[in-house]
């Protein structure tokens, strides 16, 4: 160790807790949470600033989506095109934002799910509401500039919005340890109550909600929980209620059609595939049989999801199932957390409202700051510019007699006469008598010829009456609160009409949809699945006619009741249950469906042992057998259970199951180990065990052996296996004790 280094000892616990905290903040604040200010996460404000800064107007051609990602990700974002360019299409895509800030052309994905094109393909450039609400008055010191992440560049630290972002965008973002989502508003409304809170700031969230009264999804939808919406916008926490527009549409034939016309906000991309896929299962599961055909005729006009009614079909009734049974039912989850004060808070709408009402009168004292600042300069100019003209000729006679410049100003501005000859006597008493500012004197010096003109003089004398009127306008603006207040009601007013849109979503109170789903009458089916894997159902009478066949061509055949529930046992110890219901009922050459597909059930990760009815499980015991040795016998009860998957037995660390059967008495059970020793015993002294107990051990194996086969036969029965070529019949084996190690073969 060098003299001047020091060891500093520490709890390794207390540098990870800090080193967490410092990560999470990180992420939470300059990565996945917005800003109550401008409502924008740090990727997108950086975004919509280069390209403002590289001139992507509303008005001009469109830039390549590649050069706006590599020029943001270079001066301002350094984490990764891909996160820079998606957060440019979401600000695309009119379907996910009320209010879209960018301008996109070409495939910026759809509401369908479809992806955007590469980036190197698509072209962007800013809404026109972007630069008039967002981008305006950065050039009027509004906001504060900050370095980029490696102090070559100055980017702002929050954008100069003049609207409340937050509430009419929304936002979606996961940081550590919690995550945002807030909905969308109308623009008009929550523009509305903006000016209505500033009018009367102590208005309450009751009062507040006659003129915001809930969100406005841009998909539309009608949200059915109306009355809950003011305990959401007080805690901003919750879950709004949303569902599809359903119409009724006369078709041929006298029959009637389900058109969707709009969906919920969640069900955008992937949920809209989801919907149709649990309108399908709703026919394959026999739910219901009013379904004849489903299309999706959706198209860049909007959703049209076309669902086709038999003839007589309850309507009602259908519409109320789709409602239950698919997504065309959602909830939004709101937790309306955003970055304030560089730190993470859950806000209500009112205090969303305050902060960005406090934001806004805070930009207007900057710029009207700057303003002032600005005209108080032009004032100075000016004055000097027409007192300057009053003398003219001595200021020229000054000019041609001085050597330098320095000379001429120093004169100006102090009377300093040394060093000039002037052509005239008395001109140099008159010059000592000369006090202008150096601002003055430097625009004295700039002074054009043309400006001599009796017209300028009177055109600059006006020029200086509309600074003097801009003055008091701006000093008043900032000394009285009620004038600056009228300042922003009137932009915001202006705004409000030109970007105001009709709201979408219909709010309203409905009632929770409750299915009473009809009674399935009982009956016998037969139950087939081939070795594919693909089962199915068939009534009795094609069973019949066709009872050959069916043998052989499936793996596994057996009656059972179309209400009855099927026991798939695994060797990992799991028992899958699966609804008859559940599977298709169809013709003898039918396909089916993969047992996967209707039960947890992967056969990817587990084999699965024994296939029953659950009716006939109960009237059985179970022997069970592991890899391990251990073995035990359960009654068919103990798997009467309503839970899909559920642990059928207990199993030691490592082991699995290898045998699992019907037990019938009397009867002999034989154990093959790996190492080729076998033991009979009778199969009565396998004790009968809880589901939940490991078993004892049945037979003795040596290190490194394990269960191989294992055989279950009747009193009588003499069934033989073949061992290294070698024919053994089972039947003649010694019948010894449990827990015996065999004999070799």
């Amino acid at each position: 160790m060098q003299q001047n280094e020091r060891v500093i000892r520490t709890e390794y616990s207390e540098i990870m807790q800090k080193s967490y905290i410092d990560y999470a903040m990180s992420v939470i604040v300059a990565r996945a949470l917005p800003d109550v200010r401008d409502g924008l996460k740090p990727v997108q404000r950086r975004t919509l600033y280069d390209m403002h800064e590289l001139a992507v107007h509303h008005n001009g051609p469109y830039r390549k989506s590649a050069r706006i990602v590599g020029d943001t990700m270079g001066k301002y974002h350094p984490h990764g095109d891909s996160s820079i360019y998606e957060a440019m299409v979401v600000m695309t895509q009119d379907f996910k934002k009320g209010l879209p800030l960018v301008d996109g052309h070409g495939n910026f994905g759809s509401i369908e799910g479809d992806g955007a094109a590469a980036m190197r393909y698509t072209e962007a450039r800013l809404a026109k509401v972007t630069e008039e609400a967002f981008l305006t008055d950065l050039d009027k010191d509004v906001v504060d500039f900050v370095p980029n992440y490696d102090e070559t560049e100055i980017e702002p630290s929050v954008l100069p919005a003049r609207v409340p972002n937050l509430l009419i965008n929304g936002a979606e973002g996961i940081a550590v340890g919690m995550a945002t989502s807030i909905p969308p508003h109308n623009f008009a409304e929550v523009v509305d109550a903006c000016i209505a809170y500033m009018k009367n700031p102590t208005i309450s969230l009751d009062e507040l909600m006659k003129i915001l009264p809930g969100p406005d999804f841009p998909t539309g939808g009608i949200v059915t929980n109306r009355s809950e919406l003011r305990e959401i916008y007080e805690t901003g926490v919750g879950k709004i209620r949303i569902r599809g527009r359903v119409v009724e549409e006369k078709a041929k034939g006298g029959r009637t059609n389900l058109v969707i016309t709009e969906i919920p906000y969640p069900m955008i991309g992937t949920g809209i595939g989801k919907f149709l896929n649990d309108a399908y299962a709703l026919v394959e599961t026999r739910k219901t049989s009013d379904i004849v055909d489903i299309s999706n005729q959706s198209s860049k006009e909007g959703i049209r999801i076309v669902i086709e009614v038999k003839k007589g079909g309850d309507v009602e009734a259908l519409k109320n199932l789709l409602y239950k049974k698919t997504r065309l039912e959602d909830t939004f989850g709101v937790n309306m957390l955003s970055v304030v004060n560089g730190k993470p808070e859950t806000l209500g709408v009112l205090p969303i409202i305050r902060h960005h009402v406090g934001f806004r009168y805070e930009l207007a004292t900057r710029k009207y700051k700057t303003l002032l600042s600005k005209e108080l300069e032009k004032k100075e100019i000016q004055e000097g510019l027409i007192r300057a003209i009053d003398v003219i000729d001595l200021i020229i006679e000054i000019i041609r007699g001085s050597k330098d410049v320095k000379t001429v100003k120093k004169c100006l501005t102090t009377g300093d006469t040394t060093g000039i000859k002037f052509r005239f006597k008395g001109s140099e008493m008159d010059a000592r008598e000369l006090d202008f500012t150096e601002k003055q004197a430097d625009a004295i010096l700039a002074l054009r010829l043309q400006k001599l003109v009796g017209l300028e003089l009177d055109a600059l004398k006006k020029q200086q009456e509309e600074t003097l009127n801009n003055i008091k306008l701006y000093e008043d603006i900032l000394t009285n609160r009620s004038s600056m207040s009228k300042v922003i009601i009137k932009d915001l007013t202006e705004l409000r009409k030109a970007y105001e849109k009709e709201r979408k979503t219909e709010l309203t109170d409905a009632e929770e949809i409750v299915i009473e789903e009809k009674k399935v009458e009982e009956k016998e089916v037969w139950f087939l699945m081939d070795r594919f894997g693909y089962a199915r159902t068939i009534d009795t009478g094609t069973y019949e006619r066709n009872k050959e066949t069916v043998e052989e061509e499936n793996r596994f055949v057996f009656l059972c009741k179309n209400t009855d529930r099927l026991a798939l046992f695994t060797d990992a110890g799991q028992l899958h249950t699966i609804k008859v219901l559940d599977l298709p009922q169809g013709k003898l050459r039918d396909k089916g469906t993969p047992i996967d597909n209707v039960s947890n059930y992967d056969s990817a990760k587990e084999r699965f042992l024994l296939l029953m009815s659950m009716e006939a499980l109960k009237q059985e015991k179970l022997l069970f057998a592991t890899k391990k040795g251990m073995l035990k016998v359960v009654d068919g009860n103990e798997f009467d259970v309503t839970r899909r998957t559920s642990q059928a037995t207990k199993l030691l660390d490592g082991d699995v199951l290898v045998f699992l059967a019907p037990l019938t008495l009397p009867s002999s059970f034989v154990m093959e180990s790996e190492m080729e020793y076998f033991l009979r015993i009778d199969a009565a002294s396998v004790p009968e065990k809880k589901k939940g107990a490991v078993g004892v051990r049945g037979m003795k194996l040596s290190a490194g052996d394990r269960l191989k086969e294992c055989y279950l036969f009747g009193e009588g029965e003499n069934p033989e296996i073949e061992v290294r070529g070698k024919s053994v019949a089972l039947g003649r084996l010694h019948i010894a004790g449990r827990d015996g190690k065999g004999v070799k073969r």
